[in-house]
């Protein structure tokens, strides 16, 4: 049904039956989005999600029949830039996966400026996608790095869990907080010298999250 879907919007769609046989595809082909069930045999969707971010940067697209937070919570915390809960409407899907490509072809086309954003020792690099803190490289996935580089764009200014949402997911915000806290750590946890007393990404308690101009460290 997915494939069907992707097919008739003009996608070429790589289709594979386990965890193994999809890091085969990635490594045999380029591959702009991935479409990933948890539930698969063998290597299931969180264990192929923890392979793929070990050498792609491709954005991950996660599908599951667990709805509950913790579940959502996990997917997300192995690396996956959305996640979406079975049954689900197939435009939904396909509304999805065209957010994901269009980050990601305005990234690697170069619509982007080529100057580094830098606060203190951390640095990012729009063009390229990367980002170091003094000087050592730190991997992000895509949806990370969208959050990092729009809280580094505007420093001082607030945004609210709401605000990162609707602005980097392009849909309605619902109860999706869980969703951005979850990259939030997951961030921290990446760039920050103590993920506990975060000297990069403040967090305005009640209102939301901010990058200042300089970061005291």
């Amino acid at each position: 049904m997915v494939r069907i879907f992707l097919q008739t919007e003009g996608y070429r769609v790589l289709e594979a039956t386990t965890g193994a046989v999809a890091l085969d595809i990635l490594a045999a082909n380029t591959v702009d989005v991935v479409v990933l069930d948890v539930m698969m045999p063998g290597m299931d969707g969180i264990a192929t999600c923890i392979r793929i971010r070990e050498k792609w940067n491709v954005p991950i697209l996660m599908l599951s029949a667990k709805s509950e937070d913790i579940d959502k919570i996990v997917g997300l915390s192995t690396g996956a830039d959305d996640y979406m809960v079975k049954p689900f409407n197939p435009l939904e899907l396909v509304a999805r996966v065209k957010s994901q490509l269009r980050r990601y072809t305005q990234l690697n086309t170069g619509n982007v400026s080529d100057s580094a954003i830098e606060v203190d020792g951390l640095a990012i690099y729009p063009l390229t996608h990367e980002v170091t803190v003094d000087g050592n490289p730190v991997k992000l996935t895509p949806r990370e790095f969208d959050i990092l580089e729009l809280l580094a764009r505007n420093p001082g200014m607030v945004f609210s869990t709401e605000d990162l949402y609707t602005k980097l997911w392009n849909e309605p915000f619902l109860d999706s907080s869980n969703t951005v806290m979850v990259h939030i750590r997951k961030i921290r946890e990446k760039i920050e010298p103590d993920p506990r007393n975060p000297t990069y990404i403040k967090t305005v308690w009640g209102v939301g999250y901010k990058i200042d101009n300089h970061s005291p460290r």
